[in-house]
């Protein structure tokens, strides 16, 4: 994992990833100051070293003299460079209300040359979109460029707002096509929904032969997606339409070999200071329906140091001491029950970065879930599910220290998302838990996926019960190298 590093909170911002002779490239925004774009280099997607930065803020009177803001990184299709970085400018002169892009050059990814022409920056322009400070919400919107090559066809997708419509759902994807080198012209928005105030960090895929438009939407903090057989046609969502739940953002898809990885950061808006962290990636896959779903990345075979079968996990000790609770076992299968009120079962081993993988049944209709980096008082981390309503929560629940009274325990909630319902038949289940990032997979679906650094030098790890009885078989524990920290080496 990632994070920028200022005094005491992190300064990471919106994240851009190109693959180049077997390197990922981060390019990432600095957080508040918004006054250069960041360079970080690696091999695996998960140890990150910082490299030159890439490019600052123009100088006083420049049109970027004030902040720099979303960019993206692709080849270039004309040279003379390798590269082309695509960015967001503000100037002081217009206290920022007015977002051009800008763009600069490079041969190697490291050293970076703006370009300064008669072509850049481009400002948006109508008919077609909200093009002066004295419209809509009193700034222009013109951000977040991403560039698409197919064929002949060169656009520019950025995030705009149509001129006309309720003020806060002019939210559009614009486009401005590359005529020829350098020279782009505005066309009409490649994507209206109607419903949103803005769709930041746009992106554009071609995957298994169907477009699909990746859009950002603050006012559920959630990366959201539509789909199209045409380049140009008319994007349509599925019923479920976000890829993953509230807290992921600004995402981005590189591809490497035959998988798509996708890329986001994390941000815990509860805290009292926000912090934004870049996860492991996961891998992008397409249901036979056409709908997008996430898998845990395949990396994290290589942080295993030791797998567990399921009988060296056993026996299971029941923490509460529950007397209507149970541990049963029959042939391959553990069943763990309560009758009434609630039971922990801790796993004979224990780990705070590890991978866990059961397969589960349900019988009676009561509560469960999984229990992990908790002490012997059962202060630590919860996952509950609801396999018959598809609901699954992530939640930390522990003493305060030094609190007293009404204000001696602390219970938040971190996410929760739903998934497909699972009423009858098997289940499987994985948990990661890798350094403050945490994961949980369901029937090979990500369903959670949030950052949560409590409790981290707590180890103990099981399951707890609530008037209900699961069954589990093929339990399989992995030991994890946990994250390194941040490779300083300087190049």
């Amino acid at each position: 994992m990632y994070t920028g590093k200022g005094f005491e909170v992190s300064e990471l911002g919106d994240v851009d990833i190109i693959r180049h002779n077997g390197l990922f490239h981060l390019f990432h925004l600095v957080l508040p100051n918004h006054d250069y774009i960041a360079h970080a280099v690696s091999n695996d997607g998960l140890l990150w070293r910082r490299v030159k930065n890439p490019i600052f803020i123009g100088e006083p009177g420049d049109w970027d003299d004030d902040m720099i803001w979303t960019m993206h990184v692709s080849h270039d299709p004309d040279g003379p460079a390798l590269f082309r970085m695509f960015y967001t400018g503000l100037c002081r002169k217009e206290s920022g209300r007015v977002q051009r892009i800008g763009l600069a050059r490079s041969n190697d990814l490291y050293y970076w040359e703006k370009v300064s022409s008669s072509h850049y920056p481009l400002s948006i322009t109508g008919p077609h979109y909200e093009e002066a400070v004295s419209e809509g919400r009193h700034w222009v919107s013109c951000r977040d460029p991403f560039f698409y090559s197919e064929g002949s066809t060169r656009i520019l997708l950025v995030n705009a707002r149509v001129p006309s419509g309720p003020k806060i759902r002019r939210g559009c994807i614009g486009v401005a096509r590359e005529e020829r080198g350098d020279t782009f012209h505005w066309e009409k928005p490649l994507f209206h929904p109607g419903m949103y105030d803005d769709i930041e960090v746009p992106g554009l895929y071609k995957i298994k032969n169907r477009y699909y438009l990746f859009g950002n939407i603050k006012e559920d903090v959630k990366i959201h997606y539509w789909h199209c057989d045409t380049l140009l046609g008319h994007y349509e969502a599925f019923a479920s339409n976000v890829l993953l739940p509230k807290g992921n953002y600004a995402s981005r898809i590189t591809k490497m070999e035959d998988t798509y990885l996708l890329w986001n950061f994390f941000t815990d808006r509860n805290k009292a200071v926000r912090t934004t962290i870049l996860p492991p990636p996961t891998e992008l896959q397409v249901a036979e329906d056409g709908q997008l779903f996430l898998q845990s990345y395949s990396l994290f075979d290589k942080k295993v140091q030791l797998s567990i079968p399921q009988d060296e996990c056993l026996p299971l000790q029941r923490v509460l001491k529950n007397q209507t609770a149970d541990v049963r076992h029959e042939a391959e299968d553990v069943i763990l029950e309560s009758l009434s009120g609630y039971e922990i079962f801790f796993l004979e081993k224990q780990s705070t970065d590890f991978r866990l993988k059961f397969t589960m049944s349900m019988v009676g209709v009561g509560k469960w879930g999984i229990v992990f980096r908790s002490d012997s008082q059962t202060n630590g981390h919860f996952i509950s599910l609801d396999l018959i309503n598809g609901q699954a929560q992530g939640r930390t629940w522990g003493e305060r220290p030094g609190a007293e009274i009404e204000n001696f325990f602390s219970y938040k909630v971190i996410q929760s998302n739903h998934f497909d319902s699972i009423k009858d038949g098997d289940c499987d289940i994985e948990v990661i838990a890798f350094g403050g990032y945490i994961e949980l997979s369901i029937e090979g679906k990500i369903v959670l996926r949030y950052v949560e650094t409590s409790y981290m030098d707590h180890d103990f790890l099981g399951f707890y019960v609530e008037s209900a009885a699961i069954c589990l078989k093929a339990v399989a524990l992995d030991l994890l190298n946990g994250p390194e920290e941040e490779d300083h080496q300087i190049m």
